[in-house]
């Protein structure tokens, strides 16, 4: 299935993840890296970035695009909040921060950021048949969310983040009590309006996101922060929070380093955050918040995967597609059948990828066979595939390169009967990753093939998810199937030499 990545350049830190998704299932994080970066630092003071942030900003992008970039990912969004809104060279930092990420920074209103950690809190949480006050506390700007039933009903940003309310209010250690006086009303002056504006009467739960409510929730519930992801789904009541705020803000920073679930860099903006936090529990009236270790990035890429993106780098494109069927058409080839058995192929290889793992592009090589692999009927019916492989091989394919369409031949070649064997002087040719990505489309190119044997397309569409040790492949049909089933089981004998892994068919309605 696909893998993205997700970049969030926030006030107070960027971070990276790269996920693989499928259908129905959780996103399957691979890689994740944060560094704190203080980009809010120099804004909320000067109004500009300095050259020291962007420069740190570009190193710390830079490196995140290495991680990210070795998982074959197919798409990436990068997002830039509220600092970089702030700021008066915004068009600095977006030159030099996408040209060290090797990808376009975008910057995002406060609307679009709320709606990106709706999606991650869904997609981590989802929250069905419930009124959920979403409540992510930023380095330069909070966003709340009023949630019900799975859907947001109506987000807003304020600027209540907490390196910038630090900057602003707290400049003494310990925090005097006037600064934290004048801090607490500002941020009541700042939530005046929002409970009215969300208009519900009672909600069924609270959710903290970001690093603020995950420091707050280990605190009270004594976690450690090497271990903040344990928090996930603990709450924390608003007394105790209450009483945690008090509790630091009379604190210097070295003490407060030194409080459970806090570390040395949150212990410098941790009591303007707990200030946030406390104050929206208490102007809504709640009693308590959970956390939820979804966020930004969980958003991108649940947002990413929604929308299909990349999908294509896996198939066919036009003028491809128009050549592999010119050919298939030259060769006398049923092209509704072809058709079905590339639609059916490509579907089997993104829902497989958590096996096969191989790059997008090789869908279009297993898409390309499927359109050729019956061509060797135009010489003779015995051996067919044996002659597809020839004609391929000996054809002028536009669109792919000459390994290309060599792979693409010996795809036909065992698409039936025997599988590659080092007696094979055209498997022999290929290089060994050449083998081994054969070794693994071949089984699919079977597949489709055989979902399709009758020639009647009588299977609408193929679902596979792999649990319990598994394959399970759900046809989508209206039509009695049964040839199709017994094919198929049979081509999920090799399926299983090659994978390790039985396939289970399970027809469902078209």
């Amino acid at each position: 299935m696909p893998r993205y990545a997700a970049i969030d350049i926030g006030s107070n830190s960027i971070r990276m993840m790269a996920a693989e998704t499928s259908p129905g299932t959780p996103a399957r994080i691979l890689a994740q890296d944060r560094q704190v970066t203080r980009l809010g630092d120099s804004v909320f003071r000067t109004g500009v970035l300095s050259d020291d942030a962007i420069s740190l900003a570009c190193e710390v992008l830079a490196r995140m695009a290495e991680e990210y970039k070795r998982l074959d990912v197919v798409a990436v969004r990068a997002v830039a909040t509220a600092a970089v809104r702030d700021t008066r060279n915004q068009d600095v930092f977006l030159e030099r921060a996408s040209r060290a990420l090797g990808a376009p920074v975008e910057i995002i209103p406060g609307r679009e950021e709320a709606r990106l950690i709706h999606l991650g809190v869904q997609s981590r949480w989802p929250q069905p048949g419930k009124r959920v006050l979403i409540t992510d506390i930023g380095g330069g700007s909070a966003e709340l969310v009023a949630a019900d039933d799975c859907r947001m009903r109506d987000a807003i940003s304020k600027q209540l983040g907490a390196v910038r309310l630090r900057t602003l209010f707290l400049d003494s250690d310990p925090p005097a009590p006037q600064q934290l006086h004048r801090m607490r009303g500002y941020i009541a002056e700042r939530l005046a309006g929002v409970p009215a504006r969300f208009g519900v009467a009672s909600w069924d739960r609270a959710i903290g996101t970001s690093a603020t409510a995950a420091a707050v929730v280990c605190a009270v519930n004594r976690i450690p922060r090497t271990r903040r992801d344990e928090a996930d789904r603990h709450r924390a009541s608003t007394a105790q929070i209450r009483k945690l705020y008090e509790k630091l803000g009379t604190m210097p920073l070295a003490e407060r380093r030194k409080v459970t679930g806090i570390g040395p860099s949150r212990a410098e903006i941790i009591v303007a955050g707990t200030a946030v936090l406390l104050s929206v529990l208490e102007a809504f009236g709640l009693p308590s918040v959970y956390f939820s270790v979804a966020g930004v990035r969980d958003g991108i890429i649940a947002d990413l995967a929604a929308r299909g993106v990349g999908g294509e780098l896996s198939g066919l494109s036009p003028e491809q597609r128009k050549e592999v069927e010119n050919l298939a058409r030259k060769y006398g080839v049923a092209l509704a059948h072809a058709r079905k058995v590339a639609e059916l192929a490509h579907s089997l290889f993104d829902s497989l990828h958590p096996l096969h793992g191989l790059a997008p592009g090789y869908g279009k090589l297993l898409q390309a066979s499927a359109f050729l692999h019956d061509i060797g009927h135009y010489v003779n019916d015995a051996g067919h595939h044996k002659h597809s492989y020839y004609l391929v091989a000996n054809s002028d394919l536009s669109g792919f390169t000459a390994r290309e369409r060599e792979l693409i031949a010996n795809l036909c070649r065992y698409h039936r009967k025997a599988m590659p064997s080092a007696a094979h002087p055209n498997f022999q040719s290929l290089s060994p990753e050449e083998r081994r990505v054969l070794l693994l489309l071949a089984p699919l190119l079977r597949l489709a093939d055989n979902l399709d044997r009758g020639h009647e397309q009588r299977i609408r569409g193929v679902e596979c998810q792999v649990r319990n040790g598994q394959v399970v492949m759900r046809l989508a049909s209206a039509d009695d199937i049964d040839l199709e089933q017994w094919a198929a089981e049979r081509a999920g004998e090799v399926f299983h030499q090659v994978y390790g892994t039985p396939i289970v068919l399970e027809k469902g309605r078209a």
